[in-house]
């Protein structure tokens, strides 16, 4: 499907049926990737640094949110109803905010990237913990097993699945993230690029840099696929 549109692309522009200030031909993008590629890295540094320190903070705080709300009735029922409410609200609508209220540098795009990532990985840590069979935690308790030993040889083998799941969406949800929060403020970074090219009518550039967000996003989603395997090798197995 893929040389499909490839060729159906070049075969449209090349055929001028869209001008090529619309839809610049394939060719031309890759021109301008390789011709533009330092300022483009340069670009791409800032943002994959936003990306991973928001997707490090959101991970540690969608695991202990979703730890306290395993662990206490009371906790889940001050945050459950927060992280939902959290997501009905449009990125897009807080990132001005954020921007207003933290300035142009590298903390409101850590922010939104939060916002966007400690959600999946919450929710499916906690489902993965409530979906626990009972019957192996009693088993647990009646060996005189605590808390912790129930969590290290049950709950967190267990829910693994859950998480690496969650975590394909947290890294894609993560350069997405710093893209858009780059595009309303920002002085480096590939949203802060897109849109300086944008305003030029560079829409090769803009389909290189286009192609190269689709690009890293697969890259991080086999790489936790890699990393789960090598944690969890008897899936392979199986």
């Amino acid at each position: 499907m893929i040389v499909i549109i490839l060729v159906l692309w070049h075969f449209v522009t090349s055929r001028e049926i869209v001008s090529r200030f619309m839809l610049p031909k394939p060719f031309d993008v890759i021109k301008a990737f390789v011709t533009d590629f330092p300022t483009i890295s340069s670009h791409m540094t800032t943002t994959l640094t936003e990306a991973f320190l928001g997707l490090f903070v959101g991970l540690s705080l969608g695991f202990i949110v979703a730890l306290l709300m395993d662990l206490s009735d009371t906790m889940y029922a001050a945050f459950y109803p927060i992280l939902v409410i959290s997501q009905t609200v449009p990125t897009v609508a807080i990132a001005p905010l954020l921007v207003l209220w933290m300035g142009y540098g590298v903390k409101p795009k850590i922010a939104l990237i939060v916002i966007g990532t400690f959600f999946p990985i919450a929710v499916s840590l906690l489902e993965a913990f409530k979906q626990v069979d009972p019957d192996k935690i009693n088993l647990l308790k009646a060996m005189g097993a605590g808390k912790y030993e129930i969590y290290k040889y049950i709950k967190f083998p267990e829910s693994l699945t859950n998480f690496f799941a969650a975590l394909k969406i947290a890294v894609s949800y993560s350069v997405v993230g710093a893209v858009i929060a780059e595009w309303l403020g920002g002085y480096k970074g590939l949203g802060v690029y897109m849109i300086r090219v944008q305003k030029n009518y560079s829409f090769d550039k803009m389909f290189a840099v286009i192609f190269l967000i689709s690009a890293i996003s697969l890259f991080l989603m086999k790489l936790v696929t890699f990393i789960q395997r090598k944690v969890m090798p008897w899936t392979e197995e199986e």
